[in-house]
């Protein structure tokens, strides 16, 4: 898990842009190219860990592994699941909102530079759907449900695993001020994970809170 953070993570994420920049020649990087190089890095780092998965050693992981249901999704709906986690988040969102609002007055809450993105034309939009609505939900749930929750849950109780896994998931985003927003998403998300028995419900609910977030970033 270090080694994908370290490695991985942080390069693609946090310096990957910066890399493009260089190679195009470019101080800014234009707002298309930069939604696409977004997507070609998430789409590395995915690939990269999916090889991680399979590096020598014991024990090796496949990727449809982490996708096998365990025998609570005989009994529990997965969607029914996915339904409730995405209402819960909204919930969440509207609720914190308007704390916000009451104490700390109403504010910009939407990212300046996704929404200069979404702004930018049809080919960044596309982009930016592929990357918040499919390709990250997909790596970060394999990552920090699948892989890490999973290999927590077998030696602690899983409600311990859920908390511990959020906090790594909130921590490596890096983001002080939305610290505690991830990591109850995170919560969440685990939650929803554990309660199914299947990663696909926490990965429809991780892509339908990120597609709503992209709607609204859209709209405003």
């Amino acid at each position: 898990m270090a080694f994908y953070v370290f490695s991985l993570h942080i390069p693609l994420s946090f310096g990957g842009l910066a890399i493009v920049a260089t190679i195009l020649h470019q101080e800014v990087i234009e707002p298309q190219t930069e939604a696409l190089a977004l997507l070609g890095l998430e789409i590395l780092e995915f690939i990269g860990f999916v090889l991680l998965l399979k590096r020598p050693g014991e024990p090796q992981y496949k990727l449809l592994d982490l996708f096998q249901v365990n025998e609570l999704a005989a009994e529990r709906s997965w969607l029914l699941a996915s339904l409730i986690g995405f209402l819960f988040l909204l919930f969440l969102l509207l609720v914190t909102s308007l704390i916000a609002d009451q104490f700390l007055g109403t504010k910009e809450v939407n990212n300046p530079i996704l929404q200069a993105l979404l702004s930018s034309g049809s080919i960044s939009v596309t982009a930016c759907i592929l990357v918040y609505c499919i390709v990250t939900p997909f790596l970060e749930e394999i990552v920090y449900r699948g892989y890490l929750l999973t290999s927590l849950s077998c030696t602690m109780k899983w409600q311990q695993a859920v908390l511990l896994s959020s906090l790594l998931f909130s921590a490596s985003h890096f983001s002080a001020e939305n610290f505690l927003q991830l990591f109850v998403i995170g919560c969440v998300l685990g939650c929803s994970y554990c309660w199914s028995g299947n990663l696909s419900s926490s990965v429809l609910v991780h892509s339908l809170y990120n597609a709503f977030i992209l709607y609204i970033t859209y709209i405003s």
